[in-house]
C-alpha cells in the first residue's frame, strides 16, 4: 500500500483522545478477539511503565519465549509501539494488520488513532503467534483501550498527578483510574504509597485481587554508571543494561510481576540475564561520541530521580529542556534547575507542546541562566558549543526533535 496504511492510522488522531471501551471492543469483536490468543501482562502508572515492559520482555525473550510488546507514545516511528521478540513490527507485516484494522474500523466503528493502534498490536501479535504479550497502557486505565485484557498479572508503577482534566483532580481519584486495570482474582504488583496505595488496596479488595507492594527501602543501589546500574534486591545482586538508580524499582517490580506468572519456575533463573540484557532508548541514553545525555522524563518524580542520577554520574550539566502544556512545569523546574549550569529552554514540535517563554518562566524562578530558543534542535545545537555535558529532557516529543537534529547532522 506505500505507506497508505501509516497515512490512514496518522489521519485518525484529529479524532483526539476519547476515553472508553465501546469502539475497541466493537473494533476488536470484528477481527475476531485476537487480544484473547495469547497470555498478557498489563502495565499501568505515570513513570515507568515502559522501562517495566522492557525489562518484562526481556527476561521473557532470554527464557525461550515468543513475546509481544505493546508500548506508547513511539519516539520517531510508529512501528515502536510494537514489537515481536525484541524487534519493531516491519512496514511489511504492519501496513498488512492496518488493512486489516482499517477495513473492520470501517464496518463498525469510528476509532481513535490509538484504538486502532491498540488493535494492531492485538492483531499482529495473534498472527505472529506469541506466547506472551506485555502491554503498556496509554492513559489512565479504567478507560484506557488497552484495557480489555484478561490478564495473567497486572503492574501498576508510581502514580502522579497527571492528565487531570481526564483521570481526576486529586492523586486518589487518579489512582482509582490506573488501578482500574486490575481484575476479579488476577494478582497485581505496585510500589506506591500513601493515596495512590489506598485507591490500588480499594479496588484489590472489591475485586479479590492478591496484591504485592513493593517496599522501595528493600532496594539497595549499590552503584550507578553510564551505561549499567547495580542493585540487590531480595537477597540477590543484579547488573540492569538500563543507568538510574530509579530503575532499580522498576526492576523489582518486574522481578515480582515474573514471580506471579503460572510457569514462573521455568522463567525465574533467566531474571539476571534478561534484566542486564535490558535496554531501552532515551532512558538516560548517553549518545555516543558527544557529552549528549536523552531521557524522556516528564514527571515531577521522574525528575526527582533524574536529577539525583545526574549529579552522581555526571555532576552538573547544561539542561536543554521543552515539556508538554499538561506537565508539572514548575515542580520539574524546580528539581532539574538544581543540576543545571545553565537551561535552555525551548518548545517540543507537538500540538501540545507548552510555549518557551512559559516554560522558561518557571525556571527563572530557580536559576538565573535561562535562555528560550525557537526549537529543541537551537537548543541543542547551541549547548553542544559549550564546555560540559548536555542533558536533553522533558518529553517523549522533546527526544524525538533531539534525534531527529542528530539525524541530520551527523
Amino acid at each position: 500500500m506505500n505507506g497508505g496504511g501509516k497515512a490512514w492510522l496518522e489521519s485518525l488522531s484529529v479524532r483526539g483522545i476519547r476515553p472508553g471501551l465501546e469502539s475497541i471492543t466493537s473494533l476488536l469483536d470484528a477481527l475476531g478477539s485476537p487480544q484473547m490468543a495469547y497470555r498478557t501482562i498489563h502495565v499501568a502508572g505515570s513513570d515507568g511503565k515502559g522501562s517495566v515492559c522492557c525489562m518484562l520482555e526481556s527476561i521473557l525473550i532470554s527464557a525461550g519465549y515468543r513475546v509481544g510488546m505493546f508500548t506508547s507514545p513511539q519516539i520517531i516511528s510508529v512501528n515502536e509501539c510494537i514489537r515481536i521478540d525484541g524487534k519493531d513490527i516491519c512496514d511489511e507485516s504492519f501496513e498488512r494488520v492496518i488493512q486489516e484494522v482499517r477495513e473492520a474500523s470501517e464496518r463498525t466503528c469510528e476509532c481513535t488513532n490509538f484504538e486502532a493502534l491498540t488493535a494492531c498490536a492485538f492483531l499482529a501479535f495473534k498472527e505472529a503467534g506469541v506466547d506472551i504479550a506485555i502491554i503498556e497502557v496509554g492513559m489512565g486505565g479504567r478507560l484506557d483501550a488497552t484495557n480489555v485484557l484478561d490478564p495473567e498479572v497486572t503492574v501498576i508503577n508510581n502514580i502522579g498527578m497527571e492528565h487531570t482534566q481526564f483521570l481526576g483532580n486529586d492523586l486518589h481519584t487518579i489512582a482509582s483510574e490506573k488501578a482500574g486495570i486490575m481484575k476479579p482474582g488476577v494478582p497485581c504488583v505496585t510500589m506506591n504509597t500513601g493515596d495512590a496505595l489506598d485507591a490500588i488496596k480499594e479496588k484489590a479488595d472489591e475485586l479479590g485481587c492478591p496484591l504485592v507492594c513493593v517496599d522501595p527501602d528493600d532496594i539497595d543501589v549499590l552503584s550507578c554508571a553510564p551505561d549499567h546500574t547495580m542493585i540487590r534486591y531480595d537477597c540477590s545482586t543484579y547488573r540492569l543494561g538500563l543507568p538510574g538508580s530509579y530503575q532499580g524499582r522498576n526492576a523489582a517490580l518486574a522481578i515480582e510481576t515474573v514471580q506471579l506468572l503460572k510457569d514462573s519456575s521455568k522463567i525465574k533463573r533467566f531474571i539476571p540475564i534478561g534484566l542486564e540484557a535490558a535496554t531501552w532508548p532515551c532512558r538516560m541514553q548517553k549518545i555516543d561520541g558527544l557529552p549528549l545525555i536523552i531521557d524522556a522524563t516528564h514527571t515531577v518524580k521522574g525528575a526527582e530521580f533524574l536529577s539525583q542520577d545526574i549529579d552522581r554520574i555526571y555532576g552538573k550539566v547544561i539542561l536543554v529542556t521543552a515539556m508538554l502544556n499538561d506537565k508539572d512545569m514548575d515542580g520539574v523546574a524546580k528539581l532539574l534547575s538544581k543540576i543545571a549550569i545553565r537551561v535552555l529552554v525551548s518548545s517540543p514540535d507537538s500540538p501540545r507542546a507548552a510555549p518557551a517563554e512559559t516554560l522558561a518562566s518557571c525556571y527563572r524562578k530557580y536559576h538565573d541562566a535561562v535562555t528560550a530558543y525557537s526549537t529543541v534542535a537551537d537548543a541543542v545545537e547551541t549547548a553542544l558549543k559549550q564546555e560540559g555535558t548536555v542533558l536533553v529532557t522533558g518529553s517523549f516529543r522533546t527526544a524525538e526533535d533531539c534525534l531527529k537534529w542528530l539525524k541530520r547532522t551527523r
